[in-house]
């Protein structure tokens, strides 16, 4: 009977340890709802007019009924460079890095929603998509635990395909606008790495991709218009080739042969 209370009351120390015990990261949480509540008196603001003489400003203001909250219109796929997920956490929840993404996804596949969908994350950086330039004021980005040289784990890409099915559902976002860090900014980056299932990807529907059958390449095919087309920034062609290539063809080389640009011009036909 004694032995049974013994353990009884150890049982009680424990639970009463881990509630009175502080919560990982709890003071980054409580610094997030300090910065959204700031953002919710903004919004809950009236608009106000700039003064300006050359403007004439009504009496009152007229809010119109008809609005909405702008919503995430591209995903952006990274490898995280990092060793670990709380070394990721751990840098995401640093003011100082000044980086951060809306979700990380740990090898093992757990997922961390570390940013409201509807905020804007530090994640792109200078980069470009086509004509966008501000990739991160309309993008959603998520990260997975890879130190860049490892291959993806399992576990890791069942919650990312569970994730975007959830993602492209909720936003309505198309199939093409499913990118890695590596097309947008090819001089800069190469995540997610050339060992990524951008196939798999796309044959669910998250991401373009191009025939196996393909049409025969015309006579003076112009493969630097067509890399614009896909949505290439191509300033540095030496750069944009081996993005492609790494994306398409898990290859990191940066000469375009014959069989490179079959891809390429049955490709960016789905892009147009």
């Amino acid at each position: 009977m004694t032995r049974l209370c013994i353990t009884g009351l150890a049982i009680i120390a424990v639970i009463i340890f881990a509630a009175c015990s502080p919560k990982p990261y709890s003071s980054t949480n409580k610094a997030y709802r300090k910065q959204a509540k700031e953002y919710a008196k903004i919004i809950l603001a009236e608009p106000t007019d700039p003064l300006n003489d050359t403007i004439k400003l009504p009496p009152y203001w007229v809010g119109t009924t008809n609005y909405g909250i702008r919503k995430p219109n591209f995903v952006i796929i990274h490898h995280t460079a990092q060793n670990s997920c709380p070394e990721t956490l751990t840098t995401f929840t640093t003011t100082k890095s000044a980086v951060s993404a809306h979700y990380v996804i740990c090898k093992d596949g757990t997922v961390h929603h570390m940013l409201n969908d509807y905020f804007r994350a530090q994640h792109a950086g200078v980069s470009r998509w086509g004509n966008l330039i501000d990739v991160n004021s309309s993008s959603i980005g998520i990260e997975l635990d890879n130190n860049g040289f490892q291959e993806f784990d399992q576990a890791q890409i069942n919650s990312l395909l569970s994730l975007l099915a959830r993602l492209k559902k909720d936003y309505n976002i198309p199939a093409a606008n499913f990118i890695g860090h590596g097309d947008i900014a090819p001089t800069r980056k190469n995540d997610p790495n050339y060992r990524f299932p951008w196939k798999l990807l796309a044959d669910k529907g998250f991401g373009l991709w191009f025939d196996e059958k393909r049409d025969t390449v015309p006579a003076g095919f112009n493969y630097i218009q067509a890399l614009r087309i896909v949505g290439y920034d191509v300033k540095d062609t030496a750069a944009a080739i081996r993005s492609f290539k790494r994306h398409f063809l898990q290859d990191t080389t940066r000469q375009i042969n014959d069989a490179d640009k079959s891809v390429l011009f049955n490709l960016q036909k789905k892009y147009m």
